[in-house]
C-alpha cells in the first residue's frame, strides 16, 4: 500500500478577511491565494536571480503541512504540538506571536501517523478564522483575538483513509465543506457566524481535493472532486447541479484541485491523466460537455496553474510539464526528475515551483520549452505546503519551522 508520504501536498485553504484587517493585494487568505488559482499579485522577480535567499527570521511552530494565511500584517498557522492542534497567529514582519487557540486533536493512526500535523491551512474571511483538523474538527475563530466562535465534529472518529485532506471554502457569509469517511459523507454549509448548518449534500465520501467555486448563467456553485466524481452543488441551497465520473484506479486518490477556466473545469489525477469539460445551462438543468483527454500526463498531489492558456503542473511522475489548454496537448516536459509533491504558482513574468525536495525552482512561463532560471534550497526538510509570497518576502512552512525568506 502507499503511505502517506505519497499524498500531503494537496491541502490547505481559506478565503478573504473582511473588516477585521483590510485586504492586501499580496494577502494569502486562504489555499491557493485569494481566488484559488495559485497567482501571485505584486511579485516584481530580481533583475539577477540570487543562490540564495536571506533568511529574516526562523521560528518553530509545530508539526504539519498546512499552508499558512497571509492576512495584512498577520500570519495564521495551523500545526500540531503535542497531542493538541493549534492556531497560531503571528506577526509578519518579526514571527512574534500574537495568540493562539488549540485544543485536543486525535490520533492519527496507519500509514497517515508519519504526517500527525493537520494539512488543511487557516481561512480568513469576515474577520474570523476556519480551520479543520485531521479529525474532522472543523473550528471557527476570531481572527483579532482568538476567541472560539463555534466548534463542530460532524463525523466523530470517521475520516478517509489518510484522515482529512481538503480545505474548507468560505463563501457568502457561509464555511462550506466536504466531512465524513469513505462512502459516507456530506458537503455541508455552516453559518459562518452561528456555526448553524444551511444546507446539506449528502452522497459520496471525501477526497483529499479542495472545492472551488464557478458560476454558470448566474448560478454560483461549488465544484467538488469526491471519491468518485466531480460535483457542482449550488451555493445558495446545496442542490446537486451536475456531475460527472471521477473515479481513481486502485490505490490512486483524488487528490489536485479541480482547475475553473470561466465554465470550463480541469481536472487531473494520479495515474488517469488530465482532461477538460465545460457546464452548460441547458433550459432548468446543467449538463457536462467533455472537451478533450490527455491520458498521459497528469498530477497525483500537485494542482497546476493556467496561464496565458496553458496549464503549468508537476505530473505525478515528478516531470514538470506545460499543456495546451485548448486542446490538451503537450507543449513540452522537462526531463529533470522531482517529487510528484509540490506547488505551483503563477508570479507573473515567472512560475514558481516548490517540489517536496525543498528546492524552490523559477522558470519562464514559455510554451515551447522549458526555461530554468533559478532553483534555491529553502529549507532542511521536506516541504509539502505551498511557499506564501508577498513581495520580496516568501514564506516556507515544512516539517516543524516557519521561515521568512527575503530577496
Amino acid at each position: 500500500m502507499k503511505t502517506m508520504h505519497q499524498w500531503i501536498t494537496t491541502v490547505a485553504g481559506g478565503a478573504i478577511l473582511i473588516g477585521a484587517v483590510n485586504v492586501l493585494a499580496q494577502d494569502w487568505p486562504q489555499w491557493r491565494g485569494p481566488n484559488r488559482d495559485d497567482k501571485v499579485s505584486g511579485f516584481t522577480a530580481p533583475e539577477q536571480w540570487p543562490s540564495a535567499l536571506k533568511e529574516k527570521w526562523k521560528k518553530t511552530v509545530g508539526v504539519g503541512d498546512a499552508t499558512p494565511a497571509l492576512v495584512g500584517d498577520r500570519l495564521y498557522v495551523f500545526v500540531r504540538q503535542g497531542e493538541d492542534e493549534v492556531t497560531l497567529c503571528m506577526n509578519a514582519e518579526d514571527g512574534k506571536k500574537l495568540w493562539e487557540n488549540k485544543y485536543a486533536a486525535q490520533a492519527v493512526t496507519g500509514p497517515a501517523a508519519r504526517h500527525p500535523g493537520p494539512r488543511s491551512s487557516p481561512e480568513v474571511a469576515d474577520g474570523k478564522v476556519v480551520t479543520l483538523g485531521v479529525g474532522g474538527v472543523l473550528s471557527c475563530l476570531d481572527a483579532a483575538t482568538g476567541k472560539e466562535l463555534w466548534r463542530k465534529d460532524e463525523f466523530p472518529k470517521l475520516v478517509p483513509q489518510f484522515f482529512t485532506g481538503m480545505s474548507p471554502i468560505i463563501v457568502d457569509g457561509m464555511c462550506i465543506a466536504h466531512l465524513g469517511g469513505k462512502d459516507n459523507g456530506a458537503v455541508m454549509a455552516f453559518d459562518l457566524a452561528t456555526g448553524n448548518l444551511k444546507w446539506k449534500w449528502t452522497g459520496d465520501g471525501p477526497a483529499y481535493s479542495s472545492p472551488i467555486l464557478m458560476t454558470v448563467e448566474g448560478t454560483k456553485q461549488v465544484v467538488v472532486l469526491t471519491e468518485k466524481n466531480l460535483v457542482g452543488i449550488a451555493v445558495s441551497d446545496g442542490k446537486l447541479l451536475w456531475e460527472t465520473p471521477a473515479s481513481t484506479q486502485p490505490r490512486f486518490y483524488n487528490s489536485a484541485t479541480p482547475i475553473v477556466d470561466g465554465q470550463k473545469v480541469v481536472l487531473t489525477g494520479q495515474g488517469r491523466g488530465t482532461k477538460a469539460i465545460e457546464i452548460e445551462k441547458q433550459g432548468n438543468n446543467f449538463a457536462v460537455k467533455n472537451l478533450w483527454t490527455n491520458e498521459k500526463v497528469g498530477t497525483g498531489f500537485s494542482t497546476p496553474v493556467l496561464k496565458n492558456g496553458f496549464l503549468f503542473g508537476l505530473s505525478d511522475r515528478g516531470f514538470l510539464f506545460c499543456l495546451n489548454a485548448s486542446n490538451g496537448e503537450v507543449a513540452w516536459i522537462d526531463n529533470t526528475r522531482r517529487e510528484g509533491f509540490g506547488a505551483v504558482l503563477d508570479a507573473g513574468s515567472v512560475v514558481l515551483a516548490l517540489p517536496s525536495n525543498s528546492e524552490l525552482v523559477v522558470f519562464k512561463p514559455a510554451e515551447q520549452r522549458y526555461e530554468e532560471l533559478a532553483k534555491i534550497k529553502v529549507a532542511d526538510t521536506p516541504v509539502y505546503a505551498h511557499p506564501v509570497i508577498a513581495g520580496n518576502r516568501v514564506y516556507v512552512k515544512d516539517n516543524e519551522t516557519l521561515t521568512l525568506w527575503t530577496f
